[in-house]
């Protein structure tokens, strides 16, 4: 393996001090002749350098990298942040560290610690874990956080946040607009305030609509897969939706937590010979890509993924500049995409 050119090599190919090439190549204002720039210019392209950005941050104090900590980069409404959040880092000229904590608590924390200590200090995150003890820690030495999907109860955090309820409800209101009475619901584990708040969005719904008991049908996963990816929700889909439809009196439209979810709700009634919407309806949640190329294309709740991650990267990168002046929190709002996947009962 070859060894890494510093400036201390080049410097002594030209014939000069470290000091002066690291002024040439950080672009100094220190008065250095044309013809000596030149010359350690051309060296350092035909040695091929590549500057040590942590070195250089360290001493300057002046980090562009930010972090970002999210579940999973497999599950689409994730890549679209994601997408969002590097669109507005690149044009800003900061670089973009990623993290999947994959469901687990400790993974997060880790995350934190690891790039903390490389003097990241600024971090947007969708926390899934309970303990904020570190993160609270952190804040004090001077990071900067920006909270999106799941709420993080600190006052120095500021949040994005989704009306996950009020999606649950107008998901739920849209199948009984249609004339649906026995509503399912199903979900992953009710372990994060997202997956909760729609669930409880879908019993107002029913409740509002004065729904009876035996109509209101919930399957709930037990337990989350340990390795977190977007293959065990379509997984949970099918399992939870044969649960349903061994029922002696199966529903007559499934709404799930998330279009990979519902996915996997479609398959296994296509799977036992149902059709979607004749037989039974189906409505999703956040509106990924794949929710109008799926056939029939889904019905669901769009949330404004992409939108999100540029408005994030946005008010932390404000917050990293000291531009950000009254702090307020974002309350997105939810949007009901009509498609090919609900009928009339």
């Amino acid at each position: 393996m070859k060894k890494r050119i510093t400036i201390h090599d080049i410097a002594k190919m030209a014939g000069v001090s470290s000091a002066t090439v690291s002024r040439v190549l950080g672009n100094s204002t220190y008065p250095v002749s044309a013809k000596l720039r030149d010359k350690i210019v051309k060296l350092a392209e035909e040695m091929h350098y590549i500057p040590n950005m942590i070195g250089k941050q360290l001493k300057t104090n002046n980090n562009m990298t930010i972090g970002v900590i999210i579940p999973t980069i497999s599950n689409p409404f994730y890549a679209s942040v994601m997408l969002g959040i590097e669109e507005v880092a690149r044009k800003k000229g900061y670089h973009v560290l990623l993290g999947n904590s994959l469901q687990d608590g400790k993974i997060e924390e880790a995350y934190l610690t690891t790039l903390f200590e490389k003097q990241v200090k600024g971090f947007i995150i969708s926390s899934i874990s309970d303990n904020k003890k570190l993160l609270m820690n952190l804040i004090d030495l001077g990071l900067q956080v920006i909270a999106i999907d799941q709420k993080i109860d600190l006052p120095e955090v500021q949040q994005i946040e989704f009306d996950y309820r009020r999606g649950g409800f107008i998901a739920t209101s849209h199948l009984l607009e249609q004339g649906h009475r026995r509503i399912a619901y199903v979900s992953a584990p009710l372990n994060r305030p997202s997956r909760q708040s729609i669930y409880e969005g879908f019993l107002d719904a029913m409740q509002q609509a004065g729904a009876q008991d035996d109509e209101v049908l919930v399957q709930i996963a037990n337990e989350e897969k340990e390795i977190y990816d977007g293959i065990y929700e379509f997984e949970n889909g099918k399992a939870l939706t044969a649960n349903l439809m061994d029922l002696d009196q199966p529903p007559t439209a499934i709404f799930a937590c998330n279009d990979l979810t519902a996915f996997g709700v479609m398959n296994e009634l296509v799977a036992r010979g149902l059709k979607v919407p004749d037989d039974v309806s189906v409505v999703g949640f956040d509106n990924i890509e794949y929710a109008r190329m799926f056939t029939p294309a889904l019905t669901t709740v769009k949330q404004p993924n992409y939108e999100m991650g540029k408005l994030a990267c946005t008010m932390l990168l404000d917050k990293l500049n000291d531009e950000a002046g009254d702090s307020m929190d974002v309350l997105l709002q939810p949007k009901l995409i009509v498609r090919d996947s609900v009928g009339k009962l």
